[in-house]
């Protein structure tokens, strides 16, 4: 290549300061068109069986153009194509009422609230608990195991058993579903909280105490703004966690609202391009949860001295 062609090809450092944002999100968007590009090649070899199948019991005469197409307009492929996916889900979210059994804004609606509640109940229980292991010896030797261990059995297992038994004492509805998000969620901020109230140097923790600090005066001044850089990474995992944990617990209960149900109605009458359209949903969903707290955690940062 020569000189003139090479400064042609290459962008210039004043182009790139003009198009800041296409320098940010170049690399995303070459992420994207490519599993895209792989989506769709996916799309045709797994649906091309059963296109030419149709095509055959209708012994009409088709050509591999027919075929491909037949690919990208399947009513129940086996793998809906992108354009697919993203039809059924802009149908679910705009062409019903926000209040209609097939919105997906319902759906979503339901599972966030089961998401917020068990995240909620979650980060409270999991910042006790790290609390009391960094205060006690004994309850860091004898309960951070048991923490460890509860998350060894699958969730898809515990779920029934938690509906069942807790529907058994009469709860039912929002709460089960919450009480299985906590349980999936208060995990990593545990965890998290722990490595974070234990941060601060050793040195750090002999001044507080030269100073005649209380446990209390330790925590407020120096514990907590160690913990919370780590308190915000755990969130991030475990507003995720929390999510998943709420949509698993509406596929035991048979209920008739939720991403949850939406997924397993999709399953039963073999609605591929409406289960996709839910997981869409819901990793849309997912994604402004973590951008949230995200933000939280930038507000945070500037109240607390850090540069914007």
């Amino acid at each position: 290549m020569t000189s003139s062609a090479l400064a042609f090809a290459t962008p210039s450092a004043g182009t790139l300061r003009r198009h800041p944002l296409l320098v940010r999100y170049a690399p995303i968007g070459t992420i994207v068109l490519a599993l895209m590009a792989i989506w769709y090649i996916a799309a045709v070899l797994m649906n091309l069986s059963l296109v030419r199948d149709a095509f055959e019991r209708e012994e009409t005469a088709y050509t591999i153009s027919d075929l491909i197409a037949g690919t990208m307009s399947a009513e129940r492929p086996l793998l809906p194509a992108p354009h697919q996916v993203i039809s059924a889900f802009t149908d679910g979210v705009f062409g019903y009422a926000p209040t209609a059994p097939r919105s997906l804004v319902y759906h979503s609606a339901v599972t966030l609230s089961a998401t917020l509640l068990g995240f909620a109940l979650g980060a409270m229980l999991g910042i006790a608990l790290a609390l009391m292991i960094v205060h006690s010896r004994v309850l860091e030797k004898s309960l951070l195991p048991w923490i460890i261990c509860s998350q060894m059995v699958p969730i898809l297992a515990l779920a029934p058993i938690f509906i069942v038994v807790l529907g058994a004492i009469g709860l039912q509805g929002l709460l089960p579903k919450s009480i299985i998000s906590a349980y999936l969620c208060f995990f990593p901020i545990t965890i998290g909280m722990v490595k974070g109230f234990t941060a601060p140097d050793p040195m750090q923790l002999d001044l507080m105490r030269t100073w005649s600090a209380t446990p209390r005066q330790v925590l407020a001044k120096l514990r907590w703004p160690s913990a919370v850089p780590y308190l915000f990474a755990s969130l991030k995992v475990a507003i995720s966690i929390s999510l998943i944990g709420a949509i698993v617990a509406e596929l035991p209960t048979g209920g008739e609202a939720g991403i949850g149900a939406r997924l397993l109605a999709g399953s039963y009458y073999g609605q591929t391009i409406q289960i996709w359209a839910a997981l869409l949903a819901a990793a849309i969903l997912a994604s402004g949860l973590i951008g949230l707290v995200d933000l939280a955690e930038r507000l945070v940062g500037l109240r607390m001295g850090a540069r914007p």
